[in-house]
């Protein structure tokens, strides 16, 4: 696509949303946020929307008129609180509801999207231990590999339609602003980490901004399908572990034991958060010819730390 495009964005003020709108704004590219009716400082065109409701505002798809692409990032966090049925239900609806209600309204648009990339996750393909994952990998098992396929499905009307639609298979994004590794920073500075378990479980990680960049080559280049947003190189908890501790110069000895996060956690949540194993590869990206600033978690790690990423 390239710059001076039209890119509507929802979630554009999370984590992800606030780092690609920045990235959009200062290639050119024209932003509509879709937020929340209550939304008070607005600035420029945006869709008021609530997905919990059912509603999006009318007058303002109109007066906006058609999107080059729609990136969809807005989702009820996963790791912020435990998994009880309320919150499972909060999980799987805030995604599921909100991607029916944004291919509803880009489907009754005259002007229409040329693409839609939505978000989903690397929990499609469940816990794998040692297998190494594709695209082309089938679903795994488990609350979350639910979720994602039902967040996926849910674009299918435009796909039938033959509109191109991406899905944002996310692994784990490295930043300090947010995320499980703002919460493990503070110990180890302080040489109080240490890995999960036996650390044996594999992570499919990728940095904040190769995160930014793959978004901006999928919507320009307009791939299709699943979309893996993972570094290439994976890496075991036990080695996240070693390397995050000596770019910071720390020790970590120390252990979490499986008990105790299940009993912090719960032991879904702590099997499926914590004690995953996922061998991810961004086959799609590297197929595409995307070339990736920080290949493993090293690189994404000091890029991050130099940065305060």
């Amino acid at each position: 696509m390239g710059s001076g495009v039209r890119v509507g964005v929802t979630g554009s003020s999370g984590l992800i949303g606030r780092s690609l709108v920045g990235a959009l704004r200062e290639r050119g590219d024209t932003i509509i946020p879709f937020v929340r009716p209550t939304t008070t400082t607005l600035v420029g065109d945006v869709v008021r929307w609530d997905p919990e409701r059912g509603d999006v505002d009318d007058g303002d798809l109109k007066r906006v008129g058609g999107f080059d692409a729609v990136v969809h990032l807005a989702g009820a966090g996963i790791g912020d609180r435990r998994w009880s049925p309320k919150r499972k239900s909060e999980i799987l609806t805030s995604r599921v509801e909100s991607t029916s209600l944004l291919v509803a309204a880009l489907s009754n648009l005259p002007a229409g999207a040329k693409m839609l990339a939505s978000a989903s996750a690397i929990g499609w393909y469940g816990s794998r231990g040692d297998e190494r994952l594709d695209e082309e990998s089938p679903r795994g098992a488990g609350f979350l590999s639910d979720v994602c396929v039902a967040w996926e499905a849910a674009t299918s009307p435009l796909e039938d339609r033959g509109l191109d639609v991406a899905h944002l298979r996310s692994g784990v994004v490295l930043t300090s602003r947010g995320g499980a590794l703002k919460k493990q920073l503070p110990l180890f500075r302080s040489g109080l980490g240490g890995r999960f378990g036996a650390g044996s479980q594999w992570m499919s990680v990728i940095s904040l901004y190769d995160e930014v960049r793959a978004l901006l080559w999928t919507i320009d280049h307009r791939l299709t399908g699943p979309v893996n947003l993972v570094a290439p190189e994976s890496i075991t908890n036990r080695e996240f572990t070693h390397v995050l501790a000596r770019i910071l110069r720390r020790s970590a000895l120390l252990t979490v034991p499986k008990w105790t996060l299940k009993g912090v956690l719960g032991a879904e949540m702590a099997d499926e958060l914590i004690l995953t194993s996922q061998r991810v590869t961004p086959k799609g990206l590297q197929s595409s010819n995307f070339k990736f600033e920080h290949e493993g978690a090293y690189e994404a790690l000091k890029w991050m730390l130099d940065s305060t990423g």
